[in-house]
């Protein structure tokens, strides 16, 4: 069985990247997380539930889910 949980965050600030190859960021600022841990960055490219690309807007609501797998979760005896 799947470990997983969700936590609510919002999407504090787009970065523009510095040099054109480089892609675009996002800071998302996760609620239910430590102060020292509340903000994540990742590449501002996400897909809907038809599969299409888009990007996420600053002040947009977002779920993070996270998920383990169980068999790379066991122990060693």
């Amino acid at each position: 069985m799947t470990k997983r949980k969700k936590v609510k965050g919002s999407v504090k600030k787009v970065i523009k990247p510095v040099l054109p190859n480089e892609p675009e960021k996002v800071e998302i600022q996760i609620h239910e997380a430590d102060e020292v841990y509340k903000e994540m960055r990742i590449e501002n490219v996400v897909t809907d539930e038809k599969g299409k690309k888009d990007s996420l807007k600053q002040g947009e609501d977002v779920e993070i889910v996270v998920e383990a797998d169980p068999d790379s979760n066991k122990r060693k005896p």
